[in-house]
C-alpha cells in the first residue's frame, strides 16, 4: 500500500539490449523504496543486468535482472533498495542496462520514492 508521502518518477530505456542508461532528475528529498520495470517485448540470447546509482554512487539492492528465458511484453522486474538510497532535491538517478541481451526492446521504469 502506498502512502501520500510516496511519489513516482518514470523513465524509459529505449533498448534494454544495448549498453545504455537514462538519468532521472530528483525533485524532492526521500528514499528510493522500489524500482519497477516492465519489458516491451521478448529479448533473446542472454539476460540484461540493470543497475541504479544516485549521483554516480551505486544504490545497494537497486539492481535487477531482466531474464531472456520465456521473456515477453509485460514482464515485470523489481528491486527494493536497502541502503545508499537516500535522495535530495537536485540529485539524479541513473538507470543502466549492461546490454547483455539481444533483440531491441524498450524497458519502462517506475521509481517509488518515500518522503
Amino acid at each position: 500500500m502506498r502512502t501520500l508521502n510516496d511519489y513516482f518518477l518514470t523513465a524509459r530505456l529505449a533498448d534494454v539490449s544495448a549498453a545504455s542508461s537514462v538519468n532521472i532528475a530528483i525533485p524532492d528529498d526521500g528514499k528510493i523504496i522500489k524500482i519497477i520495470s516492465v519489458l516491451g517485448g521478448a529479448i533473446t540470447t542472454a539476460n540484461s543486468a540493470v543497475t541504479s546509482a544516485i549521483n554516480g554512487t551505486a544504490v545497494t539492492g537497486g539492481s535487477f535482472t531482466v531474464a531472456h528465458t520465456s521473456s515477453a511484453a509485460g514482464d515485470i522486474d523489481t528491486a527494493e533498495p536497502t541502503a545508499a538510497n537516500s535522495v535530495k532535491e537536485g540529485d539524479y538517478l541513473t538507470i543502466t542496462s549492461d546490454g547483455g541481451s539481444s533483440t531491441s526492446q524498450p524497458l519502462d521504469i517506475t521509481v517509488i520514492i518515500r518522503r
